[in-house]
């Protein structure tokens, strides 16, 4: 759905990052859960340095934060839930289904998200240390590892479950990056190009890089 103006549905975002960060940026994953329910929604763009007042909103200054009447969430995965229980579209309505899902959701954040950020922040954004070149070795073994074990779990089903649901919208969203997928097996490389080929999913990303500035002035 086209960002509104006049959605009572407000997330925030950055107005700028670094061109490798573009469409990795955590909003992305609200604004997909979003798009799949046609839920339209505005933003408010943060540039620079944060005002006092948005450490009050997410005590670490990063994004997205989620305002809707009288609900402010942090934390993408919290946020991802709360749209989801909306309606069935990403959560089923039996309570196994719901249940699974919400698994794979905190799955995505816990078991998945952790080795990968930890592989991620040493190969690159600390590739200037000593220690990296261990560190990355080390991490990259163990991202492989729960990558290997997720490839196992997903065999040559076409999602997690029986249908995609916000365990999935996670899970893609979170191993999607190409430094993270060239640890994974190819079945689980596959299953993320059919998350990123959803509408949806393509729509959102369309609109985070939409509402980047093309220079940091």
């Amino acid at each position: 759905m086209p960002i509104d103006p006049k959605s009572p549905i407000e997330v925030t975002a950055f107005g700028w990052v670094p061109d490798f960060a573009r469409g990795q940026v955590r909003d992305l994953r609200v604004r997909w859960a979003l798009e799949e329910l046609g839920l339209n929604y505005r933003t408010r763009l943060l540039m620079g340095e944060r005002p006092a007042s948005y450490y009050r909103e997410q005590p670490w200054g990063q994004v997205p934060v989620y305002k809707e009447g009288a609900v402010e969430l942090f934390e993408c995965g919290a946020i991802a839930l709360h749209i989801a229980e909306k309606n069935e579209t990403l959560l089923p309505a039996d309570e196994l289904g719901r249940k699974r899902a919400i698994a794979w959701l905190f799955a995505a954040l816990n078991s998945i998200d952790g080795p990968a950020m930890a592989y991620v922040s040493a190969a690159f954004f600390h590739v200037d240390q000593p220690w990296s070149a261990g560190a990355s070795a080390a991490f990259g073994e163990h991202l492989t590892q729960r990558l290997a074990r997720l490839g196992d779990w997903l065999g040559n089903k076409e999602w997690l479950e029986d249908r995609f649901n916000v365990g999935d919208l996670m899970m893609v969203a979170t191993i999607r990056g190409s430094d993270i997928l060239k640890h994974a097996p190819d079945n689980l490389v596959a299953y993320v190009r059919r998350g990123e080929a959803r509408p949806a999913f393509q729509r959102a990303l369309a609109a985070q890089l939409a509402d980047f500035a093309p220079d940091p002035a």
